[in-house]
């Protein structure tokens, strides 16, 4: 089996205050926490039974197996966040223990190849007899893309041979060809996963496997229904009414001819990150047009403010365009997390602004909300507004939470967020040949290889309070290439500096990045300044819940108003439309954040009395409104929230 680990980014080490602070929690804190979730000794939270699940599968311990059947996935995300962290800080004993863990998936892992220990331990005459639901495949990837996490990071194969056996068990089950399952995934996650291992490997197989199940999906006679008769099942699940068999699953066409998005959020999200991977590794112009076009759906139509996607509990999914409702939306932070894999991909397909804009709009407000500051208690949900007194006595609106969980019965999004601000150094630049590009600004030193060389990159700013950005490249020789960094889509006047010479940002900007030609040397500087300006962001009216407010964003960071800092009833204060925004740094303030204040009204509840309507307008009186960054929110005493504020 040949080897394939051409990365041009060999090491990037984050070094600034925001991001090294949360990978720092990570590892100190998330990692750990999880592993005794994993473990069931976290007191008055949810059991997981996951590791147990292993031993039980493996027949060193007796027992039933217990959780959802996707339960193994969490081990499988924690171990992809353990492979990141070791990246940036070695540790001996973590990966002694990674290395056990692995040990025991191994053996759990039947003669065949086949790994899963739901079906092991529980059903095991129910193999591969229903992908719509049961999640085999789902668990699978996962599991997938932590042996290549980990196989790249410490160069050990163990997991990596193990889930290599997986995958081949499931090509022989599967494809077109006489004796196999013409079926494919419910839940799509192997896709991408598949390509990552197609990369890590150079197996073909692995790449062919995953383009297989894209080109299937959606094809009739529908495989759900085959499946369904075959198993001699007549039972409707809960989506069926709302979604059909189908559209739930984006199963509804065929990949290539859907036009929006619709069905479960997270599902979506994986399956176009698949997409545009095999795009890029096929060359597929067809699957390229269809990704074009479901981005254009999803991020204007479809998008909250946050980079959260999924405006609806009922099936944690997509409803329709511009339905937006911001109290009872459901936007999951897995949801987020996988908005940011796809913009990653699409970068791969196209160097354009408007996919990073996304991807950081996604990862300074949608995702990390979904995890306090000290990395143990999390969001499953993410809302724009929280009222928790509705949120206790409104059914409709009892899946919001007021306040984060220790853990979850159902606990993908806090291994998921772990893993991926884990790998936050993988966002940051790409390299094409003999350009440079720079995606995302965060303190780092790192080395790349472009045009045949090493070049090392110190990158210098206090992102995202402030626009500052100084770029200090060190390539082993003078040699000629290209940087292109990104002017962020919300900086309406940026400056750019080489060396102290001033830069036509105008003449050389193209898809929203600055393209700098130049023979480099040793100590070259470049010098960006953002400008950040508080701006009042309103939504297309379309939007019904937005119409007559204002979000306020500053950078990339979006802000709210919590009712520790401006009283109860939110929606009761009007912001004029002259009130000046002022901003202060307040480093003692929830790890330090730049906070906005502004002069407001609240209308005067105790002018009313006992009254419940009125002909006449009554009173506002004066205010000082307080916002903070919405992904702080709830870290200090809990109550209302509102990111939507009325504009008078």
């Amino acid at each position: 089996m040949t080897e394939v680990l051409s990365k041009n980014i060999k090491r990037v080490k984050i070094t600034d205050h925001f991001w090294r602070k949360r990978i720092d929690i990570i590892r100190d804190e998330v990692i750990p926490y999880q592993w005794e979730a994993l473990n069931d000794r976290i007191p008055d939270a949810p059991a997981s039974h996951a590791m147990k699940n292993f031993k039980i599968a493996a027949g060193e311990e007796s027992g039933e197996f217990f959780g959802f059947v996707f339960q193994d996935s969490d081990v499988g995300k924690w171990l992809e966040a353990v492979a990141y962290s070791l990246e940036n800080d070695p540790d001996p004993e973590l990966e002694k223990t990674a290395d056990e863990v692995i040990e025991l998936i191994g053996r759990a892992q039947q003669d065949d190849g086949y790994l899963n220990t739901y079906f092991t331990i529980k059903e095991p005459q129910l193999k591969w007899r229903n992908l719509r639901d049961k999640h085999e495949m789902y668990v699978a990837g996962h599991m997938m893309e932590a042996a290549v996490a980990y196989f790249e990071v410490t160069g050990k194969r163990k997991l990596l041979d193990i889930m290599c056996r997986f995958a081949d068990h499931i090509d022989e089950m599967f494809g077109k060809e006489e004796n196999k399952l013409r079926g494919y995934d419910g839940h799509q996650e192997i896709k991408l996963a598949l390509v990552k291992l197609y990369k890590a490997t150079g197996n073909e197989r692995y790449l062919q496997l995953s383009k297989y199940f894209i080109d299937e999906r959606g094809q009739q006679p529908h495989y759900f229904d085959l499946e369904k008769k075959a198993r001699n099942d007549d039972k409707e699940f809960w989506w069926h009414d709302e979604y059909g068999d189908y559209s739930y699953h984006q199963a509804h066409l065929p990949v290539r001819d859907q036009k929006e998005a619709i069905g479960h959020a997270v599902r979506a999200m994986y399956m176009y990150t698949a997409m545009a991977d095999l795009a890029i590794e096929t060359g597929d112009h067809t699957l390229k047009e269809a990704c074009e076009r479901l981005w254009e759906n999803v991020t204007n139509r479809q998008m909250y403010i946050t980079g959260g996607v999924g405006s609806q509990d009922f099936g944690e999914a997509f409803s329709f365009d511009y339905d937006l409702p911001n109290d009872t939306c459901y936007t999951e932070t897995c949801a987020s997390i996988g908005l940011v894999f796809w913009a990653k991909r699409m970068l791969g397909i196209e160097k354009n602004g408007k996919y990073a804009d996304v991807m950081e709009r996604a990862l300074y407000n949608g995702t990390i909300s979904g995890m306090d500051l000290d990395g143990k208690k999390f969001f499953y949900v993410n809302p724009l507004e929280v009222w928790p007194k509705a949120n206790e006595k409104r059914q409709d609106k009892t899946h919001v939470k007021p306040v984060r969980q220790k853990w979850y019965s159902c606990a993908c999004c806090p291994p998921n967020l772990a893993r991926l601000i884990a790998s936050i150094g993988q966002y940051v630049y790409s390299v094409d040949s003999n350009q440079l590009f720079v995606h995302l600004y965060m303190g780092n030193e790192s080395e790349l290889d472009i045009a045949g060389q090493k070049v090392q990159i110190i990158q210098e700013t206090n992102y995202p309070w402030d626009g500052n950005v100084q770029i200090t490249l060190s390539p082993e020789n003078e040699r000629e290439f290209t940087v292109a960094v990104r002017i962020p889509g919300w900086c309406k006047l940026a400056a750019l500096k080489v060396n102290n010479e001033l830069v036509d940002i105008d003449c050389c900007t193209k898809n929203g990045y600055a393209y700098i030609t130049r023979t480099w040397k040793k100590g070259d500087k470049i010098v960006l300044v953002l400008p950040m300006p508080v701006e009042r962001v309103r939504a297309n009216p379309k939007v019904r819940e937005n119409v007559g407010k204002v979000s306020l964003q500053r950078g990339p960071i979006v802000y709210c108003l919590e009712e520790v800092d401006n009283g109860a009833n939110l929606p009761n204060i009007l912001l004029p439309k002259d009130s000046e925004l002022e901003v202060t740094f307040q480093e003692e303030l929830l790890g330090g954040i730049s906070v906005i204040t502004a002069k407001a009204e609240r209308i005067d509840d105790q002018a009313w009395g006992n009254e419940l309507y009125m002909t006449y307008e009554k009173d506002t009186k004066s205010i000082t409104l307080k916002a903070i960054p919405y992904y702080a929110w709830c870290n200090r005493q809990p109550g209302e929230m509102l990111v939507w504020i009325m504009e008078k």
